[in-house]
């Protein structure tokens, strides 16, 4: 039995999917954006340590945010440069950008996935000066 090929429909499936997990990126880098202007503004009102943990976190989650949205965008390049290739012919070249295309996006999910514990510390450490309050609450 023949292995089947790669045909155009296989890489324009992705499309769709990381066309959606691009624009999940852009609103997060967005709401990061909104986040940044107002970190800013509270440290020109006082720079206390838990806004400058905050900063350095945020910084790190911009990073990985950046690096996320350029290897989507390089998977969805390297779809389109796989089509390309089907489109002339050149099917064993075609595989391999497709197999490039598929680590670049699995390199996207897991930075997401850093990215997304990362975001979760920063929400642990904004909640951080609350534990007490919960705790009186929760014994009460």
């Amino acid at each position: 039995m023949e292995p089947e090929s790669l045909s155009l429909t296989t890489p324009a499936v992705l499309f769709s999917a990381i066309s959606l997990i691009m624009l999940a990126y852009t609103n997060r880098f967005l709401a990061y954006a909104s986040l940044v202007r107002s970190f800013h503004q509270k440290y020109k009102e006082s720079a206390d340590q838990k806004l400058l943990g905050q900063i350095a976190n945020m910084k790190k989650r911009l990073q990985l945010t950046k690096a996320m949205q350029i290897l989507g965008i390089s998977s969805l390049l390297f779809c389109v440069v796989t089509m390309f290739m089907i489109y002339v012919e050149w099917q064993t070249l075609a595989e391999v950008i497709f197999g490039i295309a598929l680590v670049l996006l699995i390199l996207s999910l897991a930075t997401s996935i850093w990215e997304i514990q990362i975001s979760v510390k920063a929400l642990d450490l904004q909640l951080g000066d609350m534990d007490d309050v919960m705790q009186d609450h929760l014994i009460k």
